[in-house]
């Protein structure tokens, strides 16, 4: 297993040094902008694989009221409760592992894609505006906050803020990946940022109909 995952990363890696190749040919030969079209071109690849897992976990979302309702209600009846939640999530059209599935399967690759970028060797100065050097830190936080800030804007697209332990997560997890950002290369935070920004506009494509349907109940 290994040399296999050893070998998808020496593949990934091939695979930014082609579309460095293909930034050299458009005429800006630069390991930012690299980074940024792989990027995108990964989002696309995995967007199936994002619309079931982001349309899974919302519909989970929207039935927590009912399942707190059966969980109150059936509380002495733990039988009688996966029961009642069984018949829920049948009737809801809902599999409380659709969500899962789709983010696992992204698992590999996306491991792949950050020690693919981390142990990148680059060839020359690796700069990117003001970046000196894509393998080491970005010295004055711009990434790190934008990591933190894209973050937050992905999770705040798709979550339920009314729940407290969703609204927890929601400010835990951008302050985390902003704060672990700090000493990551500036390419690999590069990636994050993209790849948030990728994501914070699929999301709004998949829900553009249900926000046109919002602002005219309004």
């Amino acid at each position: 297993l290994s040399f296999l995952f050893d070998s998808f990363i020496a593949f990934l890696q091939a695979i930014l040094t082609v579309f460095y190749n293909i930034s050299g040919y458009i005429g800006f030969a630069n390991y930012g902008v690299a980074i940024i079209l792989m990027t995108i071109v990964i989002k696309i690849l995995l967007y199936p694989l994002t619309v079931k897992q982001i349309k899974s976990m919302k519909a989970m979302q929207d039935l927590q009221p009912k399942m707190k309702e059966l969980q109150e209600k059936f509380k002495d009846k733990p039988e009688k409760l996966q029961q009642e939640m069984a018949a829920l999530y049948k009737n809801s059209g809902v599999n409380p592992l659709a969500g899962c599935l789709p983010l696992l399967a992204q698992m590999p690759i996306l491991m792949g894609i950050f020690f693919a970028i981390r142990d990148y060797s680059y060839i020359g100065d690796p700069t990117f505006f003001w970046l000196s050097n894509l393998s080491v830190a970005d010295h004055i936080y711009v990434l790190p906050i934008l990591s933190a800030v894209t973050t937050y804007i992905q999770q705040k697209q798709t979550m339920n803020d009314d729940n407290p332990q969703t609204k927890m997560m929601m400010y835990f997890m951008p302050i985390f990946i902003g704060y672990i950002s700090i000493n990551f290369p500036s390419g690999l935070v590069l990636y994050w940022v993209v790849s948030n920004i990728a994501q914070i506009i699929q999301q709004w494509w998949m829900y553009r109909d249900e926000a046109k349907v919002k602002e005219g109940a309004v």
